[in-house]
């Protein structure tokens, strides 16, 4: 048996790439009522490969010799959000609401706009 590490790495290789499209990140977009939506995924990908030879086997026996490989590939594929269109304007909606810390921080560019904006406000009055 011959062992091809390049040939073996190059075939997973193909694989995550064959595998890996746009279409797989970004989903088929559809309608609902005046919005357009387009729903967008997360993907993971990995894969290892190894693979060794042998020589001799118990001392004093002229047996062993050996040759082995093997490799892996995975892929995980999960929903992020949407972007959501209607007329000139787009947003993106995650598929998970944040919670704790991760939420304030997201929600702190409003709460700051907000509070510039009153200041505007009152120092025009």
């Amino acid at each position: 048996m011959n062992y091809n590490s390049d040939e073996l790495v190059e075939k997973m290789t193909e694989f995550l790439k064959n595998e890996a499209k746009t279409d797989t990140i970004i989903g088929q977009q559809f309608q609902l009522g005046e919005f357009t939506c387009v729903p967008v995924m997360s993907l993971g990908m990995g894969f290892g490969a190894g693979g060794g030879e042998g020589k001799g086997g118990e001392k004093g026996k002229n047996d062993g010799e050996g040759h082995g490989s093997g490799g892996g590939a995975g892929m995980g594929l999960g929903p992020v959000g949407f972007l959501v269109t209607r007329e000139n304007e787009i947003q993106f909606i995650p598929a998970h609401n944040p919670s704790g810390l991760s939420a304030a921080i997201e929600k702190l560019p409003d709460v700051i706009g907000k509070f510039m904006d009153s200041k505007k406000e009152s120092k025009a009055v």
